[in-house]
């Protein structure tokens, strides 16, 4: 039996448009960060959803894609190992997310962020300070985000497993007690560009808490627990 033709659509990539191979397809998105793709049944479908936004193509299928997995575990695979969202019938994350998540060596010490997308596990940005907080990590992974959502137009939740960051985002103030000086005077920079920018800017991101009981590590982990 002859295999079934597919149809992809690149939306980000370096060069956009609708690939007949996977191959040729994948040339085209490997190693790109953020890159936005989708395969297809048919030309007519890839013809048409090419001419949307990708967040609005994916979150149209997101619905019925998250049902038929919801009683599987998804696998996510890197280089590190394998992590698992744990199935949840009634209360499954939505995959067409931003997932943020901080690590810090010492509490304060290194500190460094990153916002991954869930359903292909890219690392869309990433940050490290010398001197920093697991909390203010968190904080400013979150505003990261959301200037990130906006500036591309996308319309995705961003999940984060931080109760404090997501309340201190919502204040629109970080409220760290760690030391303004030498060693986190361009953190503290960085942090008060975090609190202007939530302040001068609106959006509509819908920022969530991110369920561990129920599904396991943030996908935005670092794994060092």
């Amino acid at each position: 039996m002859s295999k079934k033709q597919k149809y992809y659509v690149v939306w980000q990539g370096k060069q956009p448009g609708i690939y007949t191979d996977w191959d040729t397809c994948k040339e085209q998105v490997h190693g790109v960060v953020g890159a936005q793709y989708k395969s297809f049944d048919t030309l007519q479908e890839a013809e048409a959803a090419i001419k949307l936004p990708y967040s609005s193509v994916v979150a149209s299928s997101d619905t019925s894609s998250t049902r038929k997995t919801s009683s599987t575990s998804i696998l996510f695979v890197d280089e590190n190992g394998m992590t698992a969202i744990r199935p949840d019938a009634e209360n499954p994350p939505i995959l067409d997310a931003l997932a943020v998540d901080a690590a810090c060596s010492g509490n304060p010490g290194m500190m460094e962020y990153q916002g991954i997308y869930i359903p292909t596990r890219t690392r869309i940005f990433h940050y490290q300070a010398p001197k920093g907080t697991n909390n203010i990590g968190e904080f400013l992974a979150i505003v990261h985000g959301l200037s990130y959502l906006k500036k591309h137009r996308l319309n995705q939740i961003i999940y984060s497993d931080s109760v404090n960051a997501i309340s201190w985002v919502r204040q629109k103030q970080c409220k760290s007690k760690l030391a303004l000086d030498a060693s986190t005077a361009e953190l503290w920079d960085y942090v008060h560009r975090a609190e202007n920018w939530l302040k001068t800017n609106t959006y509509t991101t819908e920022i969530r808490k991110w369920d561990t009981d129920r599904w396991g590590e943030i996908p935005a982990d670092f794994g060092r627990k």
